[in-house]
């Protein structure tokens, strides 16, 4: 008998697709934490941390410990992506297999992603996709939970355009933070590595699309008045307000990671809306 009859199948599924969605958005708070602190250059090649090790040697920086700790959270991802297919194996549903498998897949996809991004010496574009790739793997984490307890539904034109609209707020974020003063190396000129955007211009074309965002999730709220949808708009209202006081107070490293928290919490949010059950307005 598998360990999921034994004590619960449900109660198994649902804890690792939780563990999952927790684990990467913890990932997008350690990866900030690395940009906000200067460490990306902390190990300074992939997939080894120095050349010829995989863990710092030496003296231990904050940098190198920032950085390594960060690396070896994928580590952990990987035993509770493992944990979480085991799992949807036995359940001998299809779908969930399925899921799982692709949360799985993403792991070394964006393990990848950050090693370039260590090898192109932390390139914004690279940096930004990598953000992306974990904003993509919270998406799927919260489909994979909602799919344990029913099937998918058919989402409506309106839903499926705010769940695009966030993802353009997203990544445009990482637009804004690639012309910004955070160069992710304490040791480096940021000005001499960032996007060549203008950090206003940029920042001014990210919140147009929060006002669209927040309009369609308004427009979801009249017509839709469901807890997935309150806890969107809470989440798009509570991130807003963090990103237009770390604007005007100049970027603190502080306000910006909780901006980057609740970036990872609109996506979740985001896809919730997304697979809510339809109504009849819908």
């Amino acid at each position: 008998m598998s360990f999921l009859h034994r004590f619960g199948e449900r109660r198994w599924l649902a804890g690792f697709g939780w563990a999952t969605l927790v684990a990467n958005i913890l990932l997008v708070l350690s990866g900030g934490a690395v940009r906000l602190s200067g460490s990306g250059l902390g190990c300074p090649t992939w997939p080894q941390c120095q050349s010829g090790s995989l863990v710092p040697r030496g003296e231990l920086s904050i940098h190198k410990a920032i950085e390594f700790g960060n690396r070896s959270l994928t580590g952990v991802l990987t035993v509770i992506a493992i944990m979480t297919f085991i799992s949807a194996w036995q359940s001998h549903r299809r779908e969930l297999r399925q899921l799982a498998f692709w949360l799985a897949m993403f792991i070394p996809v964006q393990a990848v992603i950050g090693g370039i991004s260590v090898r192109t010496h932390l390139n914004p574009w690279v940096v930004s996709l990598h953000l992306i790739s974990s904003m993509v793997i919270i998406a799927l984490a919260v489909v994979y939970i909602v799919r344990i307890d029913r099937p998918l539904p058919r989402p409506s034109v309106i839903r499926w355009a705010q769940f695009g609209a966030a993802f353009v707020v997203l990544y445009l974020g990482t637009v804004v933070t690639g012309a910004g003063p955070h160069a992710g190396d304490a040791g480096r000129d940021a000005t001499k590595y960032r996007n060549g955007f203008s950090p206003l211009e940029t920042a001014q074309l990210h919140t147009d699309f929060v006002f669209l965002l927040v309009g369609l999730t308004l427009a979801l709220v009249v017509t839709k008045r469901s807890r997935a949808v309150i806890a969107l708009l809470a989440t798009e209202v509570f991130n807003a307000t963090i990103g237009f006081i770390q604007y005007f107070s100049h970027l603190p490293v502080v306000l910006v990671g909780i901006h980057m928290l609740g970036a990872a919490l609109v996506a979740a949010a985001s896809t919730w809306v997304l697979l809510d059950e339809p109504t009849v307005s819908d």
